[in-house]
């Protein structure tokens, strides 16, 4: 029974978790909101790009929802509070 190696194993495990606990923020289509408006927010929220933004709003319009940032959801949280102050409809996942 070798403990030191176990523990050391289960320390890479936890690590491995850590790192893997990745989220989604995924915004929804509605029948509300301009493209310029999803397009401008998630270029001020989610730091897109233009191009980006763009093609993530034909995905939402076309597939009714998109996953428009991956991260923590620590990292995704105050994300995701600004879309819905901006009256978009998002969800951490």
């Amino acid at each position: 029974m070798n403990t030191g190696t176990e523990i050391l194993h289960q320390e890479e495990i936890d690590v491995l978790e850590e790192i893997t606990d990745l989220r989604n923020l995924v915004v929804y289509n509605d029948d509300v909101n301009t493209f310029d408006h999803v397009i401008d927010t998630l270029i001020k929220v989610c730091r897109h790009t233009a191009e980006q933004a763009e093609q993530c709003t034909l995905l939402i319009h076309y597939k009714g929802k998109c996953t428009v940032k991956t991260g923590s959801y620590e990292e995704l949280e105050g994300m995701c509070t600004a879309l819905h102050d901006k009256d978009l409809s998002a969800n951490i996942e």
